[in-house]
């Protein structure tokens, strides 16, 4: 388990023992460096005494060169276990006495040093002057003594630091377990209230009241808090309740709504199927009459024409003609029918390609010279035979409308219209007022009369179905005289 994860009474027992164990040992640490420098200082000190009485006692000695008597001056040092050896040279740096005896060759130095005491080589040498009088050296007295007493007092002073440390901290581990309670109590009741909040989803309990520090200002706010989300959830739960009631009530509209719309649908099914009986009717039986009147108004012509007057002829063709007339405007209303429920296939449509087949199937049927631009590479996802029969009205209005222009143009091609790819069939020929574009798209509404142009008045409004059908949008922008174009989109 990582730091932390562990529990707050965890933490701060921790907290607190590091903080003070910190402490103790950077002051025990110090303690013992002053311990170590006073007692180098205090060891120097008396190995500075303890030389200056042998120099002062040496000097009879070293002036009457009685080197028994230096000897038993020196070996008054074996009171001190610590004292290693010790040795007098005369004037002329010639060693003169030693204590011990034998001294230890590594203890006793090759040649003389400067005077004073030092540590070195882990022991505490000293070289001190022997002189009679002023000025006059009559030798050197050198001493070395070893660290014990130095070593034994930093152990002492170490294990001291040590038990203090050891006492100070368990003291501090009694104290930190006492006032951790006023810390970390409120802080585990906090934690146990909101564990309870989100496990039983009970927003009534509230966390006991601390004191006026900031855990208390803290766990006011928490209750305040759970005041606020209980209130919440009350009105949450009213407002379902609410939501509840008006699901079941939309519930029930929409139940009836589809029993409606499946009446609806059944109701459509047999109302497609009169049209389709309707449609039959007037493919079958509305052609047989018609083609009798054109036949026997044929026959007529024919065989009686003679014996009538011119104004009998043109009676005659006058009643062929709108027999034919009929006949087409039957054709045209089964086209929109058909149209509007046939299956629609989507699939890529070669619109340029399928623009050119149809100009040249108009110019076979309707031979003249018209400038006609059909822009490469226009292609559209769709229905293939629907878009032709809409690009084929479009095409026809425009060969029909320029037929009294001089020089007929129509032109295919595709622009952009309001962020949106548009497809554009554009014609010079006798345009429209664009008061009456409303009209333009309706079932029999037309803006020409039949003697001006021919037709029936239902291919742009097929043309609008199809598109419809194809989700996209039909409008139209021309002026009198001045030519139409169509656009579309897909």
């Amino acid at each position: 388990m990582s730091l932390r994860d562990w529990p707050i009474r965890r933490k701060l027992t921790v907290m607190l023992l590091s903080i003070s164990g910190l402490v103790l040992l950077l002051t025990s640490a110090a303690f013992v460096g002053y311990q170590y420098w006073s007692y180098r200082r205090t060891l120097r000190d008396m190995m500075t005494l303890r030389g200056r009485i042998l120099a002062a006692n040496s000097t009879a000695s070293l002036a009457f060169a009685n080197a028994a008597d230096a000897t038993e001056i020196l070996s008054a040092l074996k009171a001190d276990p610590h004292m290693l050896a010790a040795a007098l040279y005369d004037k002329d740096g010639r060693l003169f006495a030693t204590y011990p005896a034998n001294p230890p060759h590594d203890v006793l130095p090759a040649a003389l040093e400067p005077d004073g005491y030092r540590f070195e080589r882990g022991l505490l040498v000293g070289f001190q002057p022997v002189a009679e009088g002023e000025g006059q050296r009559l030798g050197t007295v050198y001493i070395a003594s070893d660290l014990g007493v130095l070593s034994a007092a930093l152990r002492l002073s170490a294990v001291t630091a040590l038990a203090v440390m050891a006492v100070a901290l368990l003291a501090a581990y009694l104290l930190s377990r006492t006032l951790q309670e006023t810390i970390a109590q409120p802080i585990l009741t906090l934690a146990d209230t909101a564990r309870a909040v989100s496990t039983h989803q009970d927003y009534a309990v509230r966390a006991p009241q601390g004191g006026a520090d900031e855990l208390g200002a803290l766990t006011d706010a928490f209750n305040q808090m759970l005041s606020r989300i209980e209130e919440q959830n009350r009105e949450l739960k009213g407002y379902a309740t609410g939501l509840e009631q008006r699901v079941g009530e939309r519930t029930h509209e929409l139940e009836e709504r589809n029993e409606a719309l499946r009446r609806n649908a059944a109701e459509l099914v047999v109302a497609n199927q009169e049209l389709d009986a309707f449609a039959y009717s007037v493919s079958h039986d509305l052609r047989a009459p018609l083609r009798s009147i054109d036949g026997f108004s044929q026959v007529l012509l024919e065989d009686a024409g003679a014996q009538l007057d011119e104004g009998g002829r043109d009676a005659l063709r006058r009643v062929r003609a709108a027999t034919q007339r009929m006949g087409t405007l039957i054709d045209d209303l089964l086209k929109l029918a058909r149209i509007t429920r046939v299956e629609m296939r989507a699939e890529v449509v070669d619109l340029s390609g399928m623009a050119r087949d149809i100009v040249n199937e108009i110019q076979r049927g309707a031979p003249r010279e018209v400038d006609v631009a059909i822009a490469p590479d226009l292609t559209a996802r769709g229905d293939a035979p629907l878009l032709r029969v809409a690009l084929e009205n479009l095409l026809r209005n425009g060969w029909k409308y320029t037929a009294k222009q001089p020089h007929p143009r129509i032109e295919f091609s595709s622009v952009q219209a309001n962020g949106e790819r548009a497809f554009m069939v554009r014609d010079n020929g006798a345009g429209f007022d664009m008061k009456y574009a409303n009209k333009l798209f309706g079932v029999f509404q037309r803006l020409h009369s039949a003697a001006e142009f021919e037709g029936t008045g239902v291919g742009l409004a097929t043309v609008r179905r199809i598109i419809t059908r194809h989700g996209g949008r039909i409008w139209a922008e021309a002026a009198v005289g001045q030519g139409a174009t169509f656009y579309f989109t897909l």
